[in-house]
């Protein structure tokens, strides 16, 4: 849906006989967010909708064109994937899985590979590549910052075997360990915390707006709004101020890990 509004955009700029640079400034956006709109890599705010129609006096049209708010996750999730490879900050919630960006191979392949319905073996080969390729922005030793707060339940329920378990877990604490990523724990005792409806990710860039990503079963959210992405942040940051410390996050990890029967 994003390329088709793309398209559409760019069909109406440039019957207004406008650059990009002069749509922005009747808009009152940067020129990047609307050449990442026009390629289909972000779907504007109802409120960035609306300065498009006044700036190019379309009445309502490219509002009301806008993605409805059930549009399923594969609509989105591929203007997600590029714009993590745009993000200067990424800050994650995992409720059930360690985040992609941060899955090993074989734990990734697990999870792909218990798809439903089942997926063919060259399929499952097909998707490890994709998800590995978008862990390749952590070698970058400094952006994206890089913050991950994980329920425990993602820390005890296994995943595959438990040397699977214990690799992957030690994969989070060697990235935290060597300072490329922060890592915190929200325990069980805690009880009822503010994200406990969905996994979240939250994405800030240079020259663009902040956004969220909200994910459940069969179901995916872009999140452009900025009073819902100010919303979703200070869940985040609620949720965090109960999450434990770096320093005991990560002895519970490795705590866990050992657990599982990895040997220091």
């Amino acid at each position: 849906m994003g390329t088709i509004y793309g398209d559409w955009l760019k069909q109406q700029r440039e019957a207004a006989g406008l650059t990009q640079q002069e749509l922005a400034e009747r808009a009152i956006m940067t020129r990047s967010h609307i050449a990442h709109i026009e390629a289909g890599r972000r779907v504007p705010s109802n409120e960035d909708a609306q300065r498009l129609d006044r700036a190019l006096d379309t009445g309502n049209v490219l509002s009301s064109f806008l993605p409805q708010e059930d549009a399923a996750t594969a609509d989105y999730f591929e203007a997600v994937r590029v714009l993590e490879q745009q993000a200067v900050m990424i800050r994650e919630f995992a409720l059930a899985y360690f985040p992609g960006i941060l899955q090993t191979e074989r734990y990734a392949r697990v999870i792909l590979g218990s798809a439903f319905p089942p997926v063919s073996e060259e399929e499952c080969d097909r998707r490890v590549v994709t998800r590995l390729e978008r862990a390749k922005i952590l070698e970058n030793p400094v952006i994206p910052t890089v913050w991950v707060l994980l329920d425990e339940v993602v820390l005890r329920r296994p995943v595959g075997s438990a040397d699977i378990m214990a690799e992957q877990i030690m994969h989070i604490v060697l990235l935290a360990e060597s300072g490329r990523i922060r890592v915190h724990v929200m325990p069980f005792a805690v009880g009822l915390h503010p994200l406990m409806q969905s996994m979240l990710t939250l994405m800030w860039f240079e020259d663009q707006p902040p956004l969220a990503y909200t994910e459940g079963e069969r179901m995916g959210k872009l999140h452009d709004s900025p009073s819902v992405v100010h919303e979703l942040q200070s869940r985040y940051d609620l949720a965090l101020s109960d999450a434990l410390p770096l320093k005991e996050s990560l002895a519970l990890l490795r705590a866990t890990a050992k657990d599982y029967g990895h040997d220091d």
